[in-house]
């Protein structure tokens, strides 16, 4: 493998170039924010810089790039100002005059070569920050950056966001407002990012949330330190076809690409799991549910904070050979369009919050009474992370993470290619479920391991 080493050469802090900011009154968080543990998910954009820049004709260098980016991002922490504050009690972000660590690095090899050859941990030396490990404090940064430069030109732009103010919806507006500054635009959504703390308003902060609650999603997330391994798998469209087409079985309509995804891994993962401890324990799908698209109002769409919520169904199995992969995938579904009308509006003003208790509690009983296997799925597709252009190109390559913290497992995030026609899933285990995985003859059928970068 590739002998991959990064040199970080200067830290700064960047602050939001208006001072105004500095006196803006607290953000308040929703109690989705509250109940969210301290952690960071994190993001590498990889660029090409040799390619035609879309503001110059000549190729921009890294003297120009850096900072370009520093001077862009304080100019984005104008607008979308609570990424440069600090949580304050679990309830509000305040100090915004803490502003955003930036970290400049540069490796010794060429971007291309590191794309071929590197290795999933490897990617870690380009995040600022370690990925969905369990943090400490809840006032850590709530937004990192790192930039790192290849010896051909080409640059890693790594991002660690907060999970305590943001999903994935934020993690793209924040990057399109950006990049669009960065280009020498003006965002085309400026108008509606007066609606920041809408989130707020629908789904209030408690001025105490229960411990109980707080340790229940804690170990959701964290299940306890294991040794996990994060693989990356590559699924093309034609595998993504025949998984859906067998997936479909007795339902009356084709899951979505992702809905069909998960169920697969889903089973597969099940099967290891027997394997080990030949245990009828249940087995629990966890998915992560935007709540933005199934709401009303549409300024939600643009408000800072997290924005979804856990649907979980059961598959309560005596031998998993005997569950049909069409029957998991139908309760997948079902657990998500749970999500109605009605369920929403339960989760609204000041009686949502206990009506989020009655769920917690639910999880507390099932989870301490049956100890069952637990599998969290997130999908970072179509959200047009493939199309953030910072004045020099399209990225080659998106990756949602490299190695994630030890206590974080029995996960798999999903994410397309640059194609826009296959998926990536990013697959986290123990080492002997890895190990059963990696040899799992039906998933090799259809994912395909260390698969190559679609751009190169």
């Amino acid at each position: 493998m590739l002998n991959f080493e990064v040199e970080i050469f200067a830290r700064e802090t960047i602050k939001p170039s208006s001072p105004q900011i500095h006196g803006t009154k607290p953000f308040k968080l929703s109690f989705f924010d509250q109940l969210t543990p301290s952690t960071y998910a994190t993001q590498l954009f990889f660029y090409s810089t040799t390619e035609t820049s879309s503001s110059s004709s000549s190729s921009p260098s890294p003297t120009t790039i850096l900072p370009q980016l520093k001077t862009s991002l304080s100019e984005t922490l104008n607008l979308l100002y609570p990424f440069s504050g600090r949580i304050k009690d679990n309830m509000s972000v305040e100090r915004f005059d803490k502003g955003v660590p930036f970290l400049s690095a540069r490796a010794g090899c060429r971007m291309p070569e590191f794309l071929k050859h590197h290795e999933v941990k490897s990617l870690n030396k380009l995040v600022p920050c370690h990925p969905f490990s369990k943090e400490l404090s809840n006032e850590i940064p709530l937004l990192v950056c790192q930039v790192t430069t290849f010896a051909c030109g080409g640059m890693a732009l790594g991002l660690g966001y907060s999970h305590k103010i943001t999903d994935a919806r934020v993690a793209f507006l924040l990057c399109s407002v950006w990049s669009t500054i960065c280009r020498g635009s003006r965002p085309h959504n400026v108008g509606i990012l007066h609606g920041l703390d809408e989130a707020s308003k629908v789904f209030p902060p408690r001025n105490a949330v229960p411990q109980n609650y707080l340790s229940m999603m804690e170990n959701l997330w964290f299940p306890g330190p294991n040794n996990s391994i994060t693989k990356r798998f590559t699924f093309d469209s034609k595998s993504i076809t025949e998984l859906r087409a067998i997936a479909k079985g007795e339902l009356e309509a084709a899951p979505s690409r992702v809905q069909a995804l998960s169920g697969f891994i889903w089973k597969r993962c099940m099967a290891a799991s027997w394997a080990i401890s030949e245990s009828s324990r249940p087995s629990i799908a966890v998915q992560a549910v935007s709540l933005r698209p199934r709401m009303n109002p549409t300024l939600l769409q643009n408000s800072i904070g997290n924005l979804f919520w856990f649907a979980h169904c059961v598959a309560d199995i005596a031998d998993e050979t005997n569950t049909e992969y069409f029957e998991l995938v139908k309760l997948m579904r079902e657990s998500v369009a749970a999500f109605d009308d009605e369920y929403l509006s339960s989760l609204q003003g000041e009686a949502g919050f206990e009506a989020m208790g009655e769920y917690i509690n639910q999880l507390e009983t099932m989870f301490s009474s049956e100890k069952p296997d637990i599998f969290a799925f997130t999908s970072w597709c179509n959200l047009g992370f493939y199309e953030l252009d910072f004045g020099w190109g399209k990225p080659q390559w998106v990756a949602p993470f490299g190695e994630v913290g030890s206590e974080f497992r029995n996960h798999a995030g999903l994410i397309g290619t640059r194609c826009g026609t296959g998926i990536e899933a990013w697959i986290t285990l123990d080492e002997k479920r890895m190990l059963l995985l990696e040899k799992d003859a039906e998933f090799l059928k259809f994912a395909s391991p260390n698969h190559k970068i679609s751009s190169l």
